[in-house]
């Protein structure tokens, strides 16, 4: 499969890239900095793709010739967060736009841009990958409040998207990850250690990815073992 992955240079999106791609997927991983991307490339033989894209100004005209020479698309994995750890009070106009820009914003931008080459993929699927902070229900944290409800609107967009795109056989879903052992999660919760690490999110991430579509549509599925 040809796949696209969001935020690829660390965490669970390098873990997930890896997985694909040593499953036999090519896959294009986007990121700020390529570096690290660069050397996963050279660790898979190619199977990793690095294109340098930055998420608050996206250039669709390079991220629309990356996916046509990859030869089309079939997943994409929007994986790429911002989480700013602020009280409420203390969060200003800027920290909202820039949460919103990279959790919900770009995300819309990036599908209106691959929408066309899904299309014409006979298993596509668009996997949000989100949060139990956004997921409805689920315990908040103070300090989170502009994390989480991007968060949340990521988790209606994907309910959104899967009734409109049903008709083109495009399956949407959105993975609610609870605590993983990453950089995010130590900016959230310093010192706490999560029951999971990131190698073992990404196996998850890559494998639903590439299996969720046949069995979950329109879906919010929480993946968590604590709280938080």
């Amino acid at each position: 499969m040809k796949i696209l992955i969001t935020g690829g240079s660390r965490g669970i999106g390098y873990e997930a890239a890896l997985q694909l791609a040593t499953a036999g997927h090519q896959v294009l991983a986007l990121a700020r900095s390529v570096h690290r991307l660069q050397a996963l490339s050279k660790k898979t033989s190619g199977g990793v793709i690095p294109l340098e894209q930055d998420l608050a100004a996206l250039d669709e005209a390079s991220l629309r010739e990356a996916i046509r020479q990859m030869g089309g698309l079939d997943i994409l994995i929007n994986n790429a967060g911002l989480l700013i750890n602020k009280p409420f009070l203390e969060l200003n106009p800027d920290d909202w736009r820039a949460s919103f820009q990279v959790n919900i914003f770009a995300v819309v931008e990036l599908i209106r841009s691959c929408l066309p080459f899904l299309a014409q993929s006979p298993s596509a699927h668009i996997l949000n990958i989100g949060s139990m902070g956004g997921y409805q229900g689920s315990q908040k944290f103070a300090g989170l409040s502009a994390y989480s409800a991007s968060k949340g609107a990521l988790s209606t967009l994907t309910e959104s998207l899967a009734v409109e795109l049903k008709d083109q056989k495009i399956a949407v879903n959105c993975l609610a990850l609870g605590a993983v052992q990453t950089e995010m999660l130590e900016s959230a919760f310093p010192g706490y250690t999560a029951p999971v690490n990131s190698a073992e999110m990404g196996t998850f991430v890559a494998q639903f990815a590439t299996s969720g579509q046949q069995l979950f549509n329109g879906k919010i599925l929480p993946v968590s073992q604590s709280n938080p």
